[in-house]
């Protein structure tokens, strides 16, 4: 399936049925697995042979959805996770421990902050947070000789700034690290992080993937590319015996291609345990199957809705890469070619009050701790998702307190411009 297009891959990749096989993935909902000998069960739990031990690990209907998201993303191997949150925490500490250093992007998603911030800091990962327009002289200062990874967002969530990949993946890559890039809001329809030398790829599958609100999930992909026994002493836990496991050597044993997902199954998710349940694996492939169909739509709306937002007296300021007058419309142009996302930032004039009076008088968009969905949703993030941070804090992501993140659906772009006029009508 690798070598058709995109669209197809959406459609039917990850998963071919036989004959007289079930059409549509099958959900295999069973915690456990059958085996004929202890032999053959031990051939597992020695990462001798393919197979399933325990659905806490791995699951078939899992792995057949995974498969179809790593050939979208154009990688080698993925995992699918309980949630985005565990997608980012497996993605880091696959890789760092207590000790090490993680070089991060400071315009990112604020529960993903937190987690960086506050508890993988109890964890002893300590955490460097540059802005994404960050001079070269400082992005090279955030390095250490304990860093294992830089982390970014494609488009970041909700400040929906841009990130030069090349540059970032450059600046990882000559202190011997991965770039792991969080790519759920451009989705691989627009934009393919690999292409540019990103390594790792995370999505929180309950955006576009899913796109319908209806299951919580999350996909670690793994491009393949990077060589770990190139940095061996940086990345002891690939290069060297893992004795929970007999001594294997993942990168030795499964290669550049296999290593990372691999260890990813075998320690974290036997460990943590955060497991997608195949209910919502099948959910979310019913998703991707159209995902190529309404990613185009969102970014018509979203244009449409910024276009709009942008002339309006009463709107200081919007934030959407498809606007000329963007900060990132040139980076945008580069990497997100056929659009970015369905999501505008705005600030109305009047700060917190005024954005209070807006969000009260929507009628089509609804109010929801939410975002990339086939409806139109909205939130204030200084008050709901970013809510943990301090206002210094808020102001270094890029996020003013008045700010409104408004996710495009896929509703009528004309009724939505409607909605939004008459909200901006009641605000004075």
């Amino acid at each position: 399936m690798s070598d058709h297009r995109l669209e197809t891959i959406c459609v039917q990749g990850g998963y071919t049925p036989g004959n007289g096989e079930p059409r549509q993935i099958p959900i295999i909902q069973s915690t456990t697995y059958k085996y004929d000998t202890s032999e053959d069960m031990g051939k597992l739990f020695d990462l001798e042979s393919d197979g399933y031990m325990y659905s806490r690990l791995s699951n078939p209907t899992n792995d057949r959805v995974a498969a179809k998201i790593a050939a979208m993303e154009g990688g080698t191997a993925a995992i699918l996770t309980s949630s985005g949150q565990a997608a980012t925490f497996y993605s880091i500490f696959n890789i760092a421990g207590c000790g090490d250093h993680i070089v991060s992007c400071s315009t990112i998603y604020g529960g993903t902050f937190n987690l960086f911030a506050v508890t993988m800091k109890r964890m002893g990962i300590d955490f460097t947070f540059v802005a994404p327009d960050c001079t070269d002289a400082e992005l090279e200062a955030a390095f250490r000789p304990n860093t294992k990874a830089v982390f970014g967002e494609t488009i970041a969530n909700p400040a929906l700034v841009v990130l030069d990949l090349e540059r970032f993946a450059n600046a990882a890559h000559a202190h011997g690290v991965p770039l792991i890039i969080d790519n759920t809001f451009a989705t691989p329809i627009n934009c393919r992080p690999f292409e540019w030398g990103v390594d790792i790829v995370t999505h929180s599958t309950t955006k576009y993937m899913d796109g319908h609100g209806t299951a919580v999930g999350g996909v670690i992909v793994d491009s393949g590319k990077f060589d770990w026994f190139a940095h061996a002493d940086k990345f002891p836990g690939l290069t060297t015996p893992d004795e929970s496991y007999h001594g294997v050597t993942y990168a030795e044993r499964f290669g550049i291609g296999g290593a990372f997902i691999t260890k990813c199954t075998a320690q974290l998710m036997r460990d943590f345990g955060s497991i997608q349940s195949p209910q919502n694996a099948f959910y979310l492939n019913l998703g991707l199957e159209s995902l190529h169909v309404r990613m185009p739509r969102h970014c018509e709306n979203g244009q449409a809705v910024a276009e709009f937002l942008v002339k309006h007296p009463k709107v200081k300021a919007v934030t959407y890469c498809g606007l000329p007058t963007d900060k990132y419309y040139e980076l945008g142009k580069k990497y997100l070619p056929n659009g970015s996302c369905g999501v505008v930032s705005f600030e109305i004039k009047g700060g917190r009050e005024a954005a209070s009076v807006f969000m009260k008088n929507l009628k089509l968009a609804a109010i929801e701790t939410h975002v990339a969905d086939a409806r139109t949703c909205c939130l204030a993030p200084a008050a709901s998702t970013h809510r943990q941070m301090t206002d210094e804090q808020l102001a270094a992501a890029g996020i003013p307190a008045g700010l409104i993140r408004m996710s495009c659906g896929l509703e009528s772009k004309y009724d939505l411009i409607e909605d939004i006029a008459q909200a901006l009508e009641a605000v004075k």
